[in-house]
């Protein structure tokens, strides 16, 4: 039986199946996602959507679906699913009797004697989706057709009918190519079995995608369909169409396929999908190695990127060669980098635990030393002049219009939430950034890289209380601007207790933990913002503004809950192991509700904290994975402790 499980009777309910997605990426920018019913509720959703170099590198939507008819009898009975206005036409979904994702995803339909499996798989390192259709069941000549659905567009787009679409296709072994647009790769639709293509083309007028609609967006778009292919099947057999950029082999099909399923991780444990969740987020294209921050329309983040990558990475076997690659190509891209007040500190906190992990301090040094001195260096000369080492050691961040932290969200062309100042989280990564980069200079020889940088640290510490300590609510503000304290409870005064260096004693780190307990901490991660204050909202819905209102002002994190459980760790030892389980368990609750497998972008503030944002995220999944192995490392400790002669 598979780990993850479904309510077979609500499969029919769309209700309860459009709220679940199912994702596959190939490891190299493209992937597969739409609902478990296979109907696409997002302009992001597609059977084949992949990154094109000559349109930046973008991910566009080629395959948009593909309609399966049953034909016996001279009845035709279609699967597919599409939404149109109000209504759904047509309605296969109600044909559907089992649903499973373990290497790869499989639906059964049953059609009166009939009874027919799909399963939908994509390619590793290539641009192809592959269905195999098995007829389990039939007691009469059975035809299948397959009619699919193409876009050609942007995923940040919805395409219409129009006539500069080229709807004419090319005909190739056993199957067809079609190319919409100039500059578009073609595709080609290709079977493993003889066939005939009945050419129809036609445009599908007003397919609605309810989840845009639901945020504001345009939802309506029209697809081309150029035709369909028809071809028996018979008992026990079973048929595979494959859409890629290559042309393929017809006869090679069938022992590719295979071969994939063969190689496939199972999806047997909640570890295992978290560990195949995180290597869907590793992307490696022309010649580089990027993380996608969240699927499906996040793009290459750097804050993102550092946040995530140790748990992505250093958290499963042989992670080490990969978080090397992305911080090779992170730093290739912008050696010196202070885009945001914070991106380029996290950075460094990924090199400690890269480093934990290599305990090689002369190799890290070695190769990355030049970049953490760059960025030291361009702090403390201000080659972002919006960010900028003050004498008393902390760093002030502002620029009108413009929020410079993680806290990023803007509103009609102004930050919901500017943190203008002396942002806590950033002083803290600071300081942590200077302490740790002076303990490898200490440890390889550099003396002259001590004595540039040696008294800095000191200032930061003297000051960092003094300046974000709030005696009145025994908790940290959030930022110190020109008006004074800012002492909304917010989480960035976490980092403060986690990161490995703290400016802060254990003390004040017991009341902040406390705090944040208090007001911050959820089954499904931090709030952004406690439900005291007045700007607090606890629901992420409606229309963009509403949704960027809300955004850091009361959403649950879940990247947050492995900074929380490492600080209190860090704080109390084993005794907080039952109490870390037990944080991690409502994510486990949710991995077959949202986006199937995985841990979504953000979750109300408000109970029953219901998933939103990004259905599949980098540093949620991170920091979970990475939380489990803290958990189990600590147990390790206890257990050694014990067992000790």
């Amino acid at each position: 039986m598979a780990y993850l499980t479904f309510n077979k009777a609500e499969l029919v309910n769309l209700e309860y199946s459009l709220q679940r997605e199912i994702f596959a990426t190939n490891r190299a920018g493209g992937y597969c996602n739409t609902t478990i019913v296979c109907c696409n509720t997002r302009k992001y959703h597609g059977l084949l959507v992949v990154p094109i170099d000559e349109f930046g590198g973008e991910n566009h939507v080629l395959l948009s679906s593909v309609d399966e008819t049953i034909v016996q009898h001279d009845k035709a009975f279609n699967l597919g699913i599409h939404r149109y206005g109000q209504c759904y036409e047509p309605r296969g979904h109600k044909y559907i009797v089992d649903f499973e994702i373990d290497k790869n995803v499989a639906i059964t339909y049953r059609v009166g004697g009939v009874v027919l499996r799909k399963e939908m798989m994509l390619s590793h390192n290539k641009d192809q989706i592959l269905l195999r259709y098995t007829l389990l069941e039939a007691h009469s000549p059975t035809t299948l057709r397959l009619k699919p659905f193409l876009a050609f567009r942007n995923v940040h787009s919805l395409t219409k009918a129009n006539m500069e679409a080229n709807t004419k296709y090319i005909p190739v072994a056993n199957g067809i190519s079609s190319q919409l647009y100039q500059g578009f790769p073609p595709l080609y639709m290709q079977l493993n079995v003889k066939n005939e293509f009945i050419s129809h083309p036609d445009w599908y007028y007003g397919i609605g995608y309810q989840e845009e609609a639901r945020r504001g967006f345009e939802s309506q778009e029209d697809l081309f369909v150029p035709g369909y292919f028809e071809m028996a099947i018979k008992k026990g057999q079973s048929i595979i169409f494959s859409a890629s950029l290559t042309e393929e082999q017809p006869s090679l099909i069938e022992r590719f396929y295979e071969k994939e399923v063969a190689q496939r991780p199972a999806r047997d444990s909640y570890r295992n999908c978290l560990e195949l969740a995180a290597q869907q987020f590793i992307v490696r294209r022309n010649n580089a190695t990027h993380v996608m921050a969240g699927y499906p329309w996040n793009g290459y983040i750097a804050l993102d990127t550092f946040v995530a990558l140790p748990g992505l990475t250093l958290s499963v076997k042989e992670g080490v060669k990969t978080c090397k690659e992305v911080l090779d190509t992170m730093m290739q891209k912008n050696p010196g980098m202070i885009e945001s007040a914070d991106a380029s500190l996290w950075y460094f906190w990924t090199l400690q635990k890269y480093v934990e992990v290599t305990n090689d301090p002369q190799a890290l040094w070695s190769e990355f030393g030049t970049s953490m001195k760059e960025i030291l260096n361009g702090y403390k000369q201000g080659s972002n002049p919006a960010i900028l080492l003050h004498e008393n050691g902390l760093i002030w961040a502002e620029a009108p219009g413009k929020a410079l932290t993680w806290m990023n969200a803007h509103l009609n062309g102004h930050p919901v939430t500017p943190r203008s100042g002396y942002q806590v989280d950033v002083n803290a990564l600071w300081y942590n950034a200077l302490m740790f980069s002076l303990e490898i200079a200490r440890q390889v020889g550099d003396d002259a890289f001590v004595r540039q940088w040696e008294d800095v640290p000191t200032r930061t510490k003297e000051n960092f209380l003094r300046a974000f300590w709030v005696e009145s609510r025994k908790h940290l503000a959030d930022y110190v601007g020109p008006e004074g304290q800012n002492i909304f409870m917010r989480p960035n005064q976490l980092f403060a207790c986690s990161l490995p260096y703290s400016p802060i004693s254990d003390e004040i780190k017991a009341t902040v933990l406390k705090a944040i307990e208090s007001e911050l901490l959820t089954p499904r991660g931090l709030r952004t913002l406690a439900p005291k204050n007045p700007l607090y909202v606890g629901l992420y819905e409606g229309n963009q503004e509403a949704r960027d209102r809300a955004y850091h002002q009361g959403t649950t994190r879940p990247w947050l809950i492995g900074h929380y459980i490492e600080a209190c760790f860090k704080l109390w030892g084993p005794r907080f192991d039952q109490q870390a389980t037990e944080l991690l368990k409502g994510f486990e609750e949710d991995i077959a509700t949202h986006g199937v497998g995985s841990i979504a972008e953000v979750y109300d503030g408000d109970p029953p904290h219901q998933p939103h944002g990004c259905p599949s995220s980098a540093a949620g999944v991170a920091e979970v994975l990475r939380s489990l192995r803290l958990i189990e490392m600590v147990k390790k400790q206890l257990n050694d402790s014990i067992t000790k002669p």
